[in-house]
């Protein structure tokens, strides 16, 4: 029966595992939003008539760490190999092409979402990025769907609840996206910024899972950590995008952001619990590999 248990461990996929290709694109995205940093600080953003290298700075930024948090939980996700690689694959050449065009169209001094230039050129290359990030949002709510399956529960449940609030919050986040498109603009009202809602609900790809992957370590079966975690998480999301639809903006001291705020500090308080847990269950004495803790 201990072999047998001992094989069943050995089983349990790990973070990242499989995912070179995916990491790889992911730390490119960060190579090339350092290259725009550097740039921006040593000539400035804007690129007349319509560029900003600090825009695609923030984008190729925010879109490697997308793409390694997927590459983190991918694994996880009970998908068969084929589908896997198809997935990889596929997201993979969306990233590049966003990548580049949103890179390079704002050094040429034009906005790749938003094109005011007569260049066919130009337009082609927003129009196909409309279309690119369609098919972003489409493949990532398949991926999605798989964590709310029995079998991506069975194969880590704590990371599985985890990454299902994640996924809810992100679906939050794209929503946002096609708002922005919708707008053709992130400003609403007076003061609104939809940008903050759009950016804020992919952070739950790396806050929720965190909190789910310490649960896991301190073996406490601490499932209530993980549900508060992700349930503050989203109240708070619901707050800001309640905010950003009335038309103001979230700096200022009223209902909604003040719950935001205390949204998002019982998240982190959450995290903090679950962090302590786990530390205090690292300190013990191992017994065997039933108390083996979980590893990346």
């Amino acid at each position: 029966m201990q072999s047998y248990a001992n094989q069943a461990t050995k089983q349990k996929p790990k973070l990242f595992e499989g995912e070179k290709w995916l990491v790889l694109t992911g730390l490119l995205g960060f190579l090339l939003a350092a290259f725009c940093g550097v740039w921006t600080l040593a000539n400035g953003g804007e690129v007349a008539p319509g560029g900003d290298v600090s825009k695609a700075f923030s984008f190729d930024a925010a879109l490697g760490a997308f793409i390694l948090s997927t590459a983190a939980i991918a694994p996880l996700s009970g998908m068969k190999a084929r589908s896997r690689a198809l997935f990889r694959r596929v997201y993979i050449g969306l990233a590049l092409y966003s990548y580049g065009a949103e890179t390079i169209q704002n050094f040429r001094g034009v906005n790749p979402r938003f094109v005011e230039s007569d260049s066919l050129f130009d337009q082609t290359v927003g129009n196909v990025f409309t279309f690119v990030a369609l098919f972003l949002v489409l493949f990532y709510l398949y991926l999605g769907v798989q964590f709310f399956r029995a079998k991506a529960y069975k194969l880590r449940p704590e990371l599985a609840l985890g990454v299902r609030y994640a996924m809810i919050a992100v679906t939050v986040s794209f929503a946002a996206g096609i708002w922005i498109s919708a707008n053709q603009g992130r400003f609403v009202g007076v003061d609104g910024n939809i940008i903050w809602l759009h950016g804020l609900g992919f952070h739950a790809l790396q806050a929720v899972p965190v909190v789910a992957w310490l649960v896991e370590r301190s073996r406490t079966k601490a499932h209530s950590l993980i549900h508060l975690t992700g349930i503050t998480f989203l109240l708070g999301l619901i707050s800001i995008g309640w905010q950003t639809m009335n038309g103001h903006a979230l700096m200022e001291w009223s209902l909604l952001p003040a719950a935001a705020i205390i949204c998002f500090i019982l998240s982190i308080t959450a995290g903090a619990v679950a962090l302590r847990k786990a530390a205090l269950s690292g300190s013990r004495p191992n017994n065997g590999n039933r108390n083996r803790p979980a590893r990346f």
